[in-house]
């Protein structure tokens, strides 16, 4: 089995040389370190993980604690997560915390008990909060977390973007199901949807907009759903704008249930771009949330210098897009 002083030989750099390139320090220049990698791939050396723990206090795992594994937004950035700790030669240790403060709380410090590279927090609220100091860096995504770096997708942004294309369309009597107003998403979401129907409103082209709070989930989309579709009233929206793809299929799955033409009875629009959102029938109109891209700016700032120092890292909120399908259409006049 190849030893570190092989690698060394073969590369002809120093055995403290290849440590620095094994250990990403970033002090080594770029023709030394592509000869170290050269020379760990050609002998298929493969370093002693537990003595490089020793060394570092810390193990190639990167912690990650989502509020809802089967939330199947959280379980496509888990995966990129993964993809991004891969490439750097790190595993990914996930955690549940139930949408529950002091689950999530055990959970990051159970994780962090175990010395891992980084922390990846997407929080179950905003009030929730470490209570404590701790050296390994911990990135907030999605939802923010204490004070630690967010790096996260421009809601109000993605909102607005839906409000603008179902008024293109025509829509001008039209709902809107908030996610859960306990987290940032869930209100920088809601309010960039009413931010952008207010601004596209006018007394010669009135835009009627009736909004409801509930949670990311089906059962939401299905309750709220069947509330407003079959309210006793003179007013029926022709458009339903929901929070996330699992509020609107649960939309669609009364909406079929009430025999409703999809979309030329009503039309729906989700955000995120779950898998199932291209599945369903008609497919789902949505805007689809830069996964790859969150995961790769977080991983990046773990290892980043800054990362172990006191340099905050600046917020840069990542743009989402429109992906049109078939869920929605122009009302029929």
């Amino acid at each position: 089995m190849p030893t570190v002083k092989d690698v060394a030989k073969l590369a002809g750099v120093s055995v403290g040389t290849v440590s620095r390139v094994l250990s990403e320090n970033k002090a080594v220049k770029q023709p030394l370190k592509e000869r170290v990698l050269n020379a760990v791939e050609k002998l298929g050396y493969k370093p002693n993980l537990a003595a490089r723990a020793l060394r570092t206090n810390r193990i190639d795992v990167i912690g990650l604690v989502v509020p809802d594994i089967t939330n199947p937004f959280f379980a496509q950035l888990a995966k990129c997560i993964e993809t991004e700790a891969a490439k750097r030669g790190h595993s990914v240790m996930l955690a549940n915390s139930h949408d529950d403060a002091a689950t999530e709380r055990k959970q990051i410090s159970a994780l962090l008990d175990r010395s891992p590279r980084g922390m990846v927090v997407v929080a179950a609220a905003d009030t929730a909060e470490l209570g404590y100091h701790t050296d390994v860096p911990v990135v907030s995504l999605d939802r923010r977390f204490e004070n630690f770096p967010l790096v996260s997708t421009d809601h109000a942004h993605g909102s607005a973007l839906i409000a603008d294309h179902l008024y293109q369309l025509g829509h001008r009597d039209i709902a809107y199901i908030a996610g859960p107003q306990n987290t940032e998403v869930g209100r920088s979401r809601k309010q960039g949807f009413i931010s952008r129907i207010q601004d596209l409103h006018s007394e010669n082209d009135p835009v009627t907009l009736r909004t409801y709070d509930g949670l990311f989930d089906y059962k939401s989309g299905e309750d709220i759903g069947r509330k407003v579709l079959t309210a006793w009233d003179d007013w029926r929206p022709t458009a339903i704008a929901a929070a996330s793809d699992q509020l609107a299929i649960g939309v669609l799955r009364v909406a079929r249930d009430l025999k409703l033409d999809i979309p030329a009875d009503l039309s729906i629009t989700g955000f995120d771009d779950i898998a199932l959102a291209s599945l369903i029938v008609p497919r789902l109109t949505t805007i689809r949330q830069p996964t790859e891209r969150l995961a790769e700016t977080a991983l990046a700032y773990i290892f980043s210098e800054d990362a172990s120092t006191t340099v905050p890292m600046k917020e840069h909120p990542l743009k989402g897009e429109i992906v049109i399908r078939g869920s929605t259409t122009a009302p029929e006049k």
